[in-house]
């Protein structure tokens, strides 16, 4: 039996293989596709609309239990399909 995991952007429960994980690494949410960095996880369907629910629901400090902004823009980057590269 595949584990159930809860979208924070629509909160419909979803297997674990069809929802992207978020974690955070100083202050900047970090998209985890294979779900092995370490740290508090949150689960988020890799669509556009779950993403903005859960920005405009502040899902993801409650949910990282972190306090402050989260910069958004690597995750949004992605769901978007646009490719970020390190310089």
């Amino acid at each position: 039996m595949e584990a159930v995991r809860t979208c924070i952007g629509c909160r419909s429960r979803a297997p674990r293989s069809s929802l992207l994980r978020v974690v955070t690494r100083e202050s900047q949410l970090i998209a985890d596709p294979s779900a092995t960095l370490p740290g508090r996880g949150a689960w988020l369907h890799p669509t556009l609309e779950c993403f903005q629910l859960a920005v405009r629901r502040r899902a993801f400090g409650r949910a990282l239990r972190v306090t402050g902004e989260l910069e958004a823009t690597h995750v949004e980057n992605r769901l978007n399909g646009t490719v970020i590269t390190n310089e």
